[in-house]
């Protein structure tokens, strides 16, 4: 499906902000290891409804409470579940979190995958895997999937897993070490570690799970076995401050006045906040209230150097933000971006140079030369990726843009056109 944007000079109006996809994927798969959970604003984008299937093929019972409107998540013991195949979409986080629980156990499993997940790399994590005890096979030299589980069940002890190309791995076993008899102490590797708050989000749900993770530094965790998962009694999942920033550059790029409302929770840290920090540096103000966020554009913005070492989602919309800031941007610490739905280096870069626009590419970086003018009414193809899809939407608003495959913004946020389409985008399908 193809998206028509055209150049767009106001916005105005309110959105309900988009539920935060990677807490409502941490909350399904760790409400799957133990206890009864209640769980309200969940996600229902694409990645997270294939987080509940996953969740179901663990043996949870899920039913949603036509009270409460919560959603009730009941487990039963994953070690217990017989050979089972699991179809984790095109969800890298749901795929990675899995094939640790799966191998809890001593009988076969299988774990496919879809799209873009079948390009995604996991060697780091089977590797790891298969030292801690479990036959563990993927697909080629990467490792992707289908990923085979064979004989064989989890060790702890001491585990070792490089953390320089995604923290995914490592939440996936601190969520399954704490179900292991032994105690596990998990040192991380690399030359450097990316996307740490994600870890800390993990860490954070772990704890209202009452399961507890010493952090005995930045590369060591300390996780005691034999732990038992209590549930997540009421946890609200908080709205996504990575999707969020989609919205907040659309305004900052136009004359607008708009109003993003939702659910904000400073106790649950998002490793996309830093959104804010970028954008203020860059001279766009926003207010923050309680459960709201108002934003009044246009902004002069201004370049600078941005590292996205812990926050490569960002990596697509502050490209867009680049080519309209006075002075150069440059986009640091993000060679790991080119692991992710599309390399985020490369195929972004080809994208926007359709445009005419200068940006000069390295390993791990970006550098955007902004230009006096830039093509109109471009052919924009976001490589299946839900987020270039969308940056390169909102870059439309501003030169007008042909967005292909632009149903590819389900995999996080199912009423991205929608919304803008409301505060008055010129968006049409066809």
């Amino acid at each position: 499906m193809m998206l028509v944007v055209q150049p767009t000079l106001s916005l105005k109006g309110s959105i309900t902000l988009p539920s935060s996809k990677s807490y409502s994927i941490r909350t399904v798969i760790i409400a799957a290891c133990g206890g009864r959970s209640k769980i309200s604003n969940l996600s229902s984008c694409d990645d997270v409804k294939q987080a509940l299937k996953a969740s179901r093929s663990l043996g949870s019972k899920i039913q949603l409470s036509a009270s409460s409107k919560k959603l009730i998540i009941r487990s039963c013991h994953i070690q217990d579940i017989k050979f089972i195949k699991v179809d984790a979409g095109e969800s890298g986080t749901v795929l990675r979190f899995l094939l640790p629980l799966l191998a809890l156990r001593k009988s076969f499993s299988v774990v496919t995958g879809e799209g873009t997940l079948k390009t995604r790399p996991n060697k780091f994590l089977t590797s790891a895997l298969r030292k801690m005890g479990k036959e563990v096979y993927g697909h080629g030299a990467k490792e992707t999937v289908p990923i085979q589980l064979g004989k064989g069940i989890l060790k702890g002890g001491d585990v070792c897993i490089d953390g320089s190309l995604s923290s995914q791995f490592i939440s996936a076993l601190l969520i399954a070490c704490p179900l292991l008899d032994e105690d596990t102490r998990l040192k991380i590797s690399g030359k450097t570690i990316v996307s740490v708050p994600y870890i800390e989000m993990t860490t954070c749900v772990l704890r209202r799970a009452g399961i507890k993770i010493v952090k005995d530094s930045n590369s060591r965790y300390i996780i005691k076995g034999h732990q038992i998962f209590k549930g997540l009694r009421n946890f609200t999942v908080p709205s996504d401050d990575g999707l969020a920033a989609f919205l907040l550059a659309a305004a900052a790029l136009t004359s607008s006045h708009v109003l993003l409302k939702g659910f904000f929770d400073n106790t649950l840290i998002q490793a996309d906040s830093h959104i804010f920090n970028f954008l203020k540096k860059m001279g766009v103000v926003i207010k923050k209230k309680k459960q709201s966020l108002e934003i009044k554009g246009p902004f002069v913005l201004k370049g600078g150097r941005f590292s996205l070492k812990n926050c490569p989602d960002l990596v697509p919309i502050m490209a867009v933000l680049g080519l309209f800031a006075k002075g150069k941007t440059r986009l640091c610490d993000i060679a790991h971006a080119r692991a992710k739905e599309s390399d985020r280096i490369s195929d972004l870069r080809q994208e926007l140079l359709k445009t005419g626009a200068k940006i000069e590419e390295k390993k791990g970086e970006l550098i955007i030369y902004p230009q006096p003018i830039y093509k109109g009414n471009v052919y924009f193809d976001p490589h299946h990726d839900h987020r270039l899809a969308m940056a390169l939407s909102v870059l439309g608003l501003k030169i007008g843009a042909q967005v292909k495959d632009i149903e590819c913004v389900t995999k996080s946020y199912p009423g991205f056109v929608s919304d803008l389409q409301h505060i008055g985008g010129k968006l049409k399908k066809r």
